[in-house]
């Protein structure tokens, strides 16, 4: 299987400076597009979901998660960063923009000879094409069109369609040129509880009930960290239980009720199972992790929070763990 950029050290140094430039500058869009994907003559869909914020009148960035569909042999997913130039038409209520920049994916790969699969991860490029309009009552209706190219897989061209929301109220019709700054940190400190299923990235999505427990701390304004225990259940998991650091881009909204995250950091198998598919071994107990999370406060103490991990291995056990649960901040 081929590593990101050759380990994953380089991979969560590369991730580090995606969330840290997230850091700097607070997503005020979110939007969800789906559509009809083309690739080599094949048909599939596409769906992503996106932060979006202004870095002045004519330029923005995105980070997005992107799913490619089920192409014959792969099924790919990942994140792309990029940077927009944008022009605002009609009174600043319709934008048309075009955007690029790389992208991680995660492959499952099930072409080999043997009928067995693998969990291929690398780097792309996402060229983007976009038409907004901007209604008054914060909503987005968006066109996009997607062209990723990637080495070592094959190229994909989607039209999306969808809506998006503004989190930051606008000043004037159309998108906020800028976020809103702020002085204080988005969190203090913060133990959650969460609950949900682990889901293998192979060709029968195996899946197990997982549990976490974690504590959160706020380092800056828009900067947290956190360090977890997470236990898998199922016999077919590499990963049994394990212990993870992350660092965290993370904003909040709605007076601080509503908060968006995204985390990367490595996690650390304390045990792990052996049960492997036929001819793999369990070559490394530390991988990469990739999160995003949502969090909604109720009263001064108490959160209920959504995440999904991504787990990225060298040993064909890449999963999603999407988990939900009750916090309490102190």
């Amino acid at each position: 299987m081929r590593s990101l950029l050759g380990g994953h050290s380089k991979t969560i140094v590369v991730a580090a400076v995606c969330i840290a430039s997230s850091a700097i500058a607070c997503a005020q869009e979110i939007s969800f597009l789906a559509g009809p994907l083309a690739s080599a003559g094949e048909h599939s869909y596409s769906w992503q979901g996106t932060y979006r914020s202004g870095l002045g009148p004519y330029a923005a960035w995105s980070l997005s998660w992107l799913n490619e569909g089920h192409i014959t042999d792969h099924h790919r997913d990942g994140q792309t960063l990029q940077a927009w130039a944008r022009l605002p038409l009609l009174d600043n209520r319709l934008e048309l923009s075009a955007g690029a920049g790389p992208y991680l994916y995660f492959d499952t790969f099930t072409g080999r000879a043997d009928r067995s699969y693998a969990n291929a991860h690398g780097w792309g490029l996402v060229v983007s094409l976009r038409a907004a309009y901007y209604f008054g009552n914060r909503w987005i209706a968006q066109m996009q069109l997607n062209r990723v190219n990637v080495n070592g897989g094959p190229n994909t061209t989607a039209l999306l369609f969808g809506v998006g929301y503004q989190l930051d109220a606008p000043d004037q019709p159309g998108p906020r040129d800028r976020p809103l700054a702020r002085s204080s940190s988005v969190t203090g400190n913060e133990l959650t509880v969460m609950l949900g299923a682990s889901i293998v990235n192979s060709d029968k999505s195996e899946s197990s009930p997982a549990e976490t427990l974690e504590f959160r701390h706020g380092l800056g304004r828009h900067v947290d960290v956190t360090a977890s225990l997470l236990h898998e259940q199922g016999r077919m998991q590499s990963r049994r239980y394990g212990v993870a650091a992350q660092v965290w881009a993370t904003s909040a909204f709605f007076g601080d009720r509503f908060a968006l995250s995204a985390g990367v950091g490595p996690y650390v198998a304390v045990t792990q199972s052996e049960s492997f598919p036929a001819g793999r071994t369990g070559d490394g107990r530390v991988s990469g992790l990739v999160s995003i999370s949502a969090s909604y406060k109720f009263g001064d103490r108490w959160l209920a929070r959504v995440t999904w991990n991504r787990f990225a291995t060298r040993h064909d056990r890449d999963a999603d763990v999407i988990q939900a649960g009750v916090g309490v901040r102190f």
